[in-house]
Order: structure tokens, then C-alpha cells, then sequence
């Protein structure tokens, strides 16, 4: 099992944000289904202020391509994410189209210091 960490900015827009939160809470079915489909096992998102953090456990083998490819032919991922984009907001270092960019460890205690 791997974990990805992936940040991405919303609108800085209360309502928006919320909706976007509802949203969330009412993810479609075949949505859920690319996801574990592509061989994710978890995801987590955080938010702070406009700011989210995507935590995604991976099996092995799980591809960022392989899974960018097969949302690129699913009509319904498509329809989510053009959904999303409408609250989403690319960070501000964020090359034309990238929408979550992952995140480097920089840190940590368990493995560098323990």
C-alpha cells in the first residue's frame, strides 16, 4: 500500500464551499466505482480555508496515468469534473491543466529521527 498526498484551492467563496462540501457527501455511484476500479483503496480530502489535501492509498500497481486515461473516456468522470471545476481553482504554481498537484515529503519524524 502507497499513500499520495494532493493539494488543490477552491473558490474563496463561502457558498461555493459548501456546496462543494454537500457534494461530497452525496459522491455518484459510478464515480466511487472509477475510483476503486483504478485500484485505490482510500481517499481522504481536508480542507483549510480554500485550501484541500487529498490523502489516497494505493495498491501496488495503481497508475496516476492509467487512471488520468480511463476518466478521459468515462462520460460521467468527465461530468464530475467539470462539476468540480466550477468551486475548484488551480494553486497558483499550477502548470495550464493541472488541476491536484501532489505533494514531497519534506518530513518525516518515524523514518528520519526515530
Amino acid at each position: 500500500m502507497h499513500k499520495y498526498y494532493l493539494a488543490l484551492d477552491l473558490v474563496d467563496d463561502q457558498a461555493l464551499i459548501a456546496s462543494y462540501e454537500k457534494w461530497h457527501k452525496e459522491v455518484w455511484p459510478e464515480i466511487i466505482e472509477s475510483i476503486t476500479s483504478s485500484g485505490i483503496e482510500q481517499v481522504e480530502i481536508y480542507r483549510v480555508g480554500n485550501r484541500l489535501l487529498m490523502v489516497m492509498e494505493v495498491k501496488e500497481g495503481f497508475s496516476f496515468e492509467a487512471k488520468s486515461e480511463a476518466d478521459a473516456v468515462n462520460p460521467k468522470v468527465q461530468e464530475w469534473e467539470k462539476l468540480m471545476w466550477h468551486f475548484q481553482q488551480a494553486l497558483p504554481f499550477a502548470k495550464p491543466g493541472e488541476k491536484w498537484l501532489l505533494m514531497n515529503k519534506i518530513f518525516d519524524m518515524k523514518n528520519d529521527f526515530l
